[in-house]
Parts: structure tokens; sequence; C-alpha cells
């Protein structure tokens, strides 16, 4: 049985939104230019595990990802349309640096985040970034952070 599913057993009755970083998480992302989204490579496993566990009927499962120019959110968008449609197109928020004055990722998924302070779900999030799960956990004590090593067996 693999980790993070055991994991979120603990939270049995308990509404849970967990959010996922893309980059180093479900693509691999030293496959190909930044710009060139539909080039990354898929990380199957991760995908495969993140299918099954959005079939868990307390399981509301986002993305959040940040792509550093506008034009990326449509790339991101197809690539998950592609290789995780299983992520709901209503739980995608993929931040744009551009459009946010080139603020750093982890400042911006920390500031997307502030908005589930006093929701009443068990938040998780899984990033590969220590920087931005610093940046979250300085932000909202709330939160539950995973590195996205808790996608390996």
């Amino acid at each position: 049985m693999m980790y993070l599913k055991e994991y979120l057993r603990k939270f049995e009755g308990k509404k849970i939104k967990l959010f996922v970083d893309m980059d180093g998480v479900i693509a691999d992302y030293i496959v190909g230019a930044a710009r060139d989204y539909d080039k990354k490579r898929p990380l199957y496993d991760s995908i495969n595990k993140l299918e099954e566990i959005s079939k868990m009927d307390n399981i509301e499962l986002h993305i959040l990802s940040v792509t550093r120019m506008t034009e990326g959110f449509e790339q991101k968008q197809g690539w998950l349309d592609k290789y995780a449609p299983f992520f709901k197109k209503e739980n995608r928020a993929i931040l744009s640096r551009e459009a946010n004055n080139m603020e750093e990722s982890a400042f911006l998924k920390a500031k997307y985040l502030q908005k589930y302070k006093n929701d009443e779900s068990v938040i998780i999030v899984i990033d590969d970034d220590p920087r931005v799960l610093k940046e979250m956990q300085n932000s909202n004590d709330k939160l539950i952070l995973l590195k996205d090593t808790a996608l390996v067996d």
C-alpha cells in the first residue's frame, strides 16, 4: 500500500483538499525548455497514484502550479487534459508570474492558499520545492505540507 494513501486514512470522515504542484511532481521539468510544456515528460507513477487517490470519497484534488509567462497557462491546461484529466478544470489553479509583477512562485502559491485559511477542510499541499513549502508554512500554519516524495513508495 502506498504511503500517501495510508497517510490520508488518518483523516477519514473529514473533507481533504489536496493541492498538487505540477513541475517536478507530475511533470518532469528537466525535459524541454520552460516554454515547451507540451514536451514535459509525464511522471506516470505519481499521476497513477494521484488518480487512485482522486477516487477516494473525501478527497478534492487540486492543481496548484505557477507559470512564468501567461502563455504557459494554456500549455499546462493542455498537458493536464492529455496526461491527468482527472484533475477537474475548476480545481486547477495555474498562476502566472508575469500577471503578478514576476512575484516568486513560493509567494504566489502561499498567497493563493490564504483563501483557505478558514476552510473547514484538511488542506494538504504536495510540492517538490523546499522554498515553496517554507513560504507556505510561514504564511498558514493550518496547512499540512508534504514533499513530493510522499508519492514514492
